[in-house]
């Protein structure tokens, strides 16, 4: 497999971890990279870091273990440069609960990098930007500003 799809297959990954509720899977990924917010001036390096973040972020539902969300992953696009390479992408999460009905709630772009060691691809960095907001409540754990 070439090492764009080894990309993208991480990428993908992550939204598929995410929607499981697997976190410490999500955080893995993270193990020796980092999850970056500019816009809240906020960093969690490792996978200690990127675990606590989604453990007091990310809202699981008793009744499935998950966050009750999809998150759609578009618009990829990879460059490999040697054993490093940076991806840019579109993300929008779709959620329904009991209470709310299916929708999006989020939709934004990450920029990625990523580093290869002994022939594996990993995260480097995902930094995170909001574009569009939608109702986060049944999500997350807090309120974006």
């Amino acid at each position: 497999m070439d090492s764009a799809r080894q990309i993208e297959n991480l990428i993908y990954r992550y939204a598929e971890l995410i929607d499981t509720g697997d976190l410490a899977g999500v955080a893995a990924l993270f193990a020796n990279g980092e999850i970056i917010s500019t816009e809240h001036g906020a960093r969690f390096t490792g996978t200690s870091e990127v675990l606590d973040l989604y453990k007091m972020s990310c809202r699981l539902y008793e009744d499935t273990g998950t966050p009750k969300t999809k998150h759609l992953t578009t618009n990829v696009i990879i460059d490999v440069s040697g054993d490093t390479a940076k991806a840019r992408s579109y993300y929008t999460v779709v959620q329904a609960t009991e209470s709310l009905p299916m929708q999006p709630i989020i939709s934004g772009r990450y920029h990625d990098t990523f580093r290869s060691r002994e022939g594996t691809w990993e995260f480097a960095s995902r930094e995170m930007f909001v574009d569009l907001e939608g109702d986060c409540s049944a999500h997350l754990l807090y309120e974006l500003q």
